[in-house]
C-alpha cells in the first residue's frame, strides 16, 4: 500500500532540501510519516491484518533510525522536521 504519485510529489516538494532532493533523510522521514499514517487508518477498519502490521512495525523502525541519524547529524534539522510532521509530543 503506497501513497499516491501527486500526494508522494508533494511531500517531497514540501521537504526537499534542494531542487532534485529525494534522498535526504527529510525527505525519507517525511514520506514514511505519510504512509504510517495511511495505514494506521486501515487498522481501524482491518484490525487482523497481521501482514500489513508487520510491514508497518518495519517502517516504524526505519523511521525512527532515520530521526536517530537526523538528530545525530544536525539538531536543528532534526527539531524542525520532527515540529513540522507533528511527531514526538
Amino acid at each position: 500500500m503506497s501513497i499516491a504519485g501527486e500526494k508522494k510529489s508533494e511531500v517531497i516538494a514540501q521537504f526537499a532540501r534542494g531542487a532534485k532532493d529525494t534522498g535526504s533523510p527529510e525527505v525519507q522521514v517525511a514520506l514514511l510519516t505519510a504512509r504510517i499514517n495511511e495505514l494506521t487508518v486501515h487498522f481501524k477498519a482491518h484490525n487482523k491484518d497481521h501482514h500489513s502490521r508487520r510491514g508497518l512495525l518495519q517502517m516504524v523502525s526505519r523511521r525512527r533510525s532515520l530521526l536517530k541519524y537526523l538528530q545525530k547529524k544536525s539538531l536543528e534539522r532534526y527539531q524542525a522536521l520532527i515540529q513540522a510532521l507533528g511527531l514526538r509530543k
